[in-house]
């Protein structure tokens, strides 16, 4: 996700995608997920020449990525997209001179609590973990190496590390993660109601998405044969001293005024589904190694000294 803070940030973007052409290229992308040089200037009955230059503006705004791959014949470059989702907060954001920020990952498997019950699994890169729909999985030791779950009914709960130097407060706290219903791709694929907490309390939930034909998953193996659970949704949840924002819509009005996150206090973030909400889809998370997007549960950290720092 690329996230622009004002307008004016955004000014270079705006006129990258300002370009028919370049809209098209990022479209054939979307669709085609990577291409070469060469099948792009087919597609678009342009010169090799005409479509490089707008796929560098493309790369030097960070919405495609080039690789090179080997072929019989030597290399060639690759393009795709290095983008899923572009937010734009139209009113700047002013942050504290004093505010620092640290990133950090927790997998998929490394949960500290649940409570789930069936259908529910965990999938790891190779094979499936424990037994299906026997919530006593949950409790392996191998849990730690699934890179998807999934479960209909219950909680999961992650601890997010807390990172913080003494005498230092949160005041922003971002998470990104893949999800969908337990449900995505199946014939009988219902909604789910998927309920975020923080420390016990709401931060808003979302409906999930009814999506029956999905295709495969990017990164999921290709042991994973089923058409169910082949890949999520990227979601953000933004939770600030204004409320709690899924993907830029604020879901909750209370945010961090409820308690006070310092270098001593846990982060426990928990998703949670039950079928008494009236959608019966359930809960499925996917890990670096699973879905669309090649990121864990990844937590973005904005912090500042308790006490104002002076001169």
């Amino acid at each position: 996700m690329l996230q622009i803070n004002g307008l004016s940030d955004g000014l270079e973007l705006f006129k990258t995608l300002g370009s028919d052409v370049r809209m098209r290229i990022v479209e054939l992308l979307s669709e085609q997920g990577e291409m070469s040089h060469a099948e792009i200037s087919t597609a678009l009955q342009l010169t090799n020449g005409a479509v490089t230059s707008h796929i560098r503006r493309l790369e030097e705004s960070g919405i495609i990525r080039i690789t090179q791959q080997h072929t019989g014949r030597g290399l060639k470059k690759v393009c795709s997209l290095a983008v899923d989702q572009i937010l734009l907060n139209v009113y700047p954001t002013t942050e504290d001179p004093n505010t620092k920020v640290y990133e950090t990952d927790v997998p998929i498997g490394q949960y500290s609590d649940f409570g789930v019950h069936p259908d529910c699994g965990l999938a790891g890169d190779s094979a499936l973990i424990g037994l299906e729909n026997d919530p006593r999985s949950f409790a392996w030791p191998d849990h730690m190496r699934a890179d998807m779950l999934w479960f209909h009914d219950g909680f999961i709960e992650y601890r997010i590390p807390n990172l913080l130097p003494e005498k230092h407060r949160i005041i922003q706290l971002t998470l990104s993660f893949e999800v969908s219903s337990a449900d995505q791709g199946m014939k009988r694929d219902t909604q789910s109601d998927i309920f975020f907490s923080l420390n016990g309390q709401s931060m808003g939930s979302w409906l999930t998405v009814r999506q029956p034909d999905q295709g495969r998953g990017i990164y999921t193996p290709y042991w994973w044969t089923s058409p169910e659970r082949q890949h999520g949704y990227l979601k953000m949840l933004v939770i600030n001293g204004m409320g709690v924002f899924l993907d830029g819509v604020k879901i909750e009005e209370t945010g961090l005024d409820w308690q006070f996150l310092d270098s001593f206090g846990e982060m426990k973030l928990r998703f949670e589904c039950h079928p008494v909400s009236g959608h019966e889809g359930g809960i499925a998370l996917y890990g670096a190694n699973f879905g669309n997007y090649k990121q864990n549960i990844h937590a973005r950290v904005h912090y500042m000294p308790e006490e104002p720092i002076n001169g």
